[in-house]
């Protein structure tokens, strides 16, 4: 039975193509986590996250040491018997490390995916079997169903000839679906200028990443409506639950919640609060792949619009848990409605995991990996260069 010996944690930067920015922060390089497993039987797994603040109330020093210090040495000895076993010992998890280890009330699922990710990973390659969260029976199609989803561009907002070259890309590269970030002020023109040169075609919402307050967003709605836009995405702060109620009651808009939707008692308290119509599940701060298929079923139970969206700056191991996602929802009507990720080489400068797992022309999703665990290989030497900590526990 193969059981866990080692573990390698390392905080990484890795550079992107091009500054990623909008309401709520600003980047140049992911400030991901990466950890590895090592299992006995010389089986390793590799797993990624990428704590946010503003998102989960990680910082990435923090998550950092939560890992290093608490979660990873009780994992040291861990053992199962079958990648079904560890499937069902996650699941009781639900996105956060067992109690025992770490109080529930600490701030800890996106610390939690990376060994989520690396336990599905290092036991499916020590069993050869792929990971996934659903019977073979339930694929509609040889493809696993990945050929239903259209991926969505995301620019963000901005002025001038710059802003007009993105749109002009975004446009050039044939997304059905693109987000605008937009900012507390200038969303209107950001938004007319996006519909002019994307077209009327094009599925436009927006994403405010807390911008607005009330007053704000119920003015920003009505207006940016007008441009046939119907989705607005966290328009005002995550906590504001009956705010977002308001918004929701008075707009009749569809209110989207990413920022604060992290466990189940979240997600079930904008549902019982009426603060949403829609939620954006992603893997990295829901607690991993099995939390965040999780709560991708409940918001659907709840008739929620889902969209499964990412972290920015997701290396191709994300990605290649975001197909594995997808593929498990792909069965189910209405299922998912908008698909963020996969940017890979879109966006990072160097990709330290191959093969490489990103979109194609129009949004059209990538196959996911063949092979055991999440199909993909991490380049050690590539985290290392980039990297600024290193963590070992035995």
């Amino acid at each position: 039975m193969p059981a866990v010996t080692e573990l390698r944690l390392f905080a990484v930067d890795l550079p992107f193509k091009a500054a990623f920015r909008h309401a709520a922060a600003a980047r140049t390089t992911s400030e991901s986590l990466f950890l590895r497993i090592r299992l006995d039987s010389g089986a390793e797994g590799w797993g990624e996250c990428l704590p946010r603040a503003y998102v989960s109330g990680e910082r990435r020093d923090q998550a950092f040491i939560l890992l290093r210090d608490t979660i990873l040495p009780p994992l040291v000895g861990q053992s199962f018997q079958s990648l079904a076993e560890v499937v069902s010992f996650l699941e009781k998890c639900d996105g956060k490390a067992p109690s025992a280890w770490v109080g529930p009330e600490v701030p800890q699922s996106s610390a939690w995916c990376s060994v989520d990710l690396a336990l599905l990973d290092a036991f499916g390659r020590a069993f050869d079997q792929p990971v996934r969260l659903a019977a073979a029976g339930d694929q509609p199609s040889a493809d696993g169903g990945l050929g239903r989803y259209r991926y969505s561009g995301v620019v963000s907002a901005g002025r001038g000839w710059p802003y007009a070259v993105s749109l002009l890309k975004t446009r050039a590269f044939g997304f059905p679906h693109v987000k605008l970030k937009v900012e507390r002020d200038g969303a209107l023109q950001a938004a007319r200028t996006a519909r002019r040169l994307l077209g009327r075609r094009v599925d436009l919402r927006v994403d405010a990443n807390m911008a607005w307050n009330l007053e704000q967003a119920l003015a920003a709605i009505g207006q940016l409506r007008a441009v046939g836009i119907r989705s607005f995405e966290q328009p005002i702060a995550a906590d504001d639950l009956a705010g977002l109620a308001r918004l929701v009651a008075e707009s009749s808009a569809g209110i989207v919640v990413d920022e604060g939707l992290t466990d189940r008692d979240s997600l079930q308290r904008f549902i019982t609060q009426r603060a949403c119509t829609g939620a954006n599940v992603r893997i990295s701060k829901c607690g991993g792949l099995v939390g965040a298929h999780a709560r991708c079923r409940e918001a659907l139970d709840a008739d929620l619009l889902l969209q499964v969206g990412c972290q920015v700056g997701e290396s191709s191991l994300l990605s290649a848990a975001h197909l594995t996602l997808l593929q498990a929802l792909a069965s189910l009507t209405p299922g998912v409605r908008y698909a963020e990720g996969c940017f890979g080489g879109h966006l990072l400068r160097e990709d330290p995991v191959s093969p490489s797992v990103q979109f194609g022309y129009g949004g059209r999703p990538p196959r996911r990996p063949a092979g055991a665990g999440l199909g993909v290989q991490v380049d050690q030497a590539m985290l290392e260069r980039w990297a600024v900590d290193q963590a070992h526990v035995v």
